[in-house]
This record gives structure tokens, C-alpha cells and sequence, in this order.
């Protein structure tokens, strides 16, 4: 399997996961006020970090050649929205052709807005940089949730294992 096809099936896992997290939170007592509910003061609130969870896979994709992939600065003000923002980001992971994206080896350069500046592999940047910040965001996204006494689990978090669940036995 090639990194592009691993990535792509990692971002769409955890896209399901945030559009079931997202599920959760806006069927809870505290509705859309959940948006803006936060970790720590000096966090962002659950509605940035969705919309960095989903920021974070347009910017991979557009890093590794999906030049439409643009991210959305704009803040996310309902769970509605929400649900139609991780549905776009969706639909583009589903239509990215794991043929498009760089060999493995070749390197990917980036600059943060602090100045900082990276230059790996297109595989190392996968592994190394881009999933873990969706994985990062997506964690925050979670851990408001719980915070704030939303009925999820660590299914909620992994539920695409679900698919690989082997059916019991039947008893003797």
C-alpha cells in the first residue's frame, strides 16, 4: 500500500470520527453552546477545532498536490455547519486519486506562520507532520466533548474498527 493511500484512508477515518463526535455534541442538553466550550482558557474552543481538524487535511492534501484543496478561515457558528464542512472535506479525500500525489521520496517544504520551516519525504511529512496534527485537533475536539459530559467513548473515537469486528462463536 502506498503512503498516499494509507493517508487518505487515516484522513477519512478520522473524518468519520469527527462527523460522529459532531453527532453526539449537537443531540446533547447543551446544544451549539458546546461550540464554544474550550479545555483550558488558552485553548481553542470546540468549533476551532474542528474547523483545524478539517483545515488540516485540506492543507495535506493541497501540500501533496491537490491544488483545489483550500482551507475555510471562516468560523464554524452551528453543528449544521459543521456537518457540511466535514461532508466537503470528505468528498475531497473520497475524489483524491492516490496516483496524483508526489513519489515518496520527494520532499515537501513548508513554512509555519511562526517561521518556522520544515523540508522531509512526502511519506515523512505524512507520517510525521500531517497526521498527527489532524489526530491533535480531532483529540482537542474529543476531550472538550468529554469535558463538557458528552456521552462518548473510545468507540466514538475508533468506530471505523467497527468494520473489523469478527462475529463470537456460537456457543457450544
Amino acid at each position: 500500500m502506498s503512503y498516499a493511500t494509507a493517508a487518505l484512508a487515516t484522513y477519512a477515518n478520522a473524518l468519520a470520527t469527527l462527523d460522529t463526535l459532531v453527532t453526539k455534541a449537537e443531540n446533547h442538553e447543551k446544544g451549539e453552546a458546546l461550540l464554544a466550550a474550550r479545555l483550558a482558557e488558552d485553548m481553542f474552543p470546540l468549533s476551532t477545532q474542528i474547523r483545524f481538524t478539517l483545515d488540516q487535511v485540506l492543507t495535506a492534501l493541497k501540500r501533496l498536490g491537490e491544488d483545489g484543496a483550500a482551507t475555510d478561515d471562516s468560523e464554524i457558528t452551528s453543528f449544521a455547519q459543521a456537518h457540511e464542512r466535514i461532508a466537503a472535506v470528505r468528498a475531497a479525500v473520497a475524489a483524491t486519486d492516490p496516483e496524483s500525489w508526489p513519489a515518496s521520496g520527494e520532499t515537501v517544504e513548508f513554512t509555519l506562520p511562526n517561521g518556522m520551516a520544515f523540508a522531509m519525504q512526502a511519506h515523512e511529512y505524512c507520517r510525521d507532520w500531517a497526521i498527527p496534527q489532524v489526530y491533535f485537533h480531532l483529540m482537542a475536539a474529543y476531550a472538550i466533548l468529554r469535558a463538557e459530559g458528552v456521552a462518548i467513548g473510545k468507540i466514538d473515537y475508533v468506530g471505523h474498527m467497527l468494520r473489523y469486528l469478527k462475529q463470537p462463536a456460537p456457543a457450544a
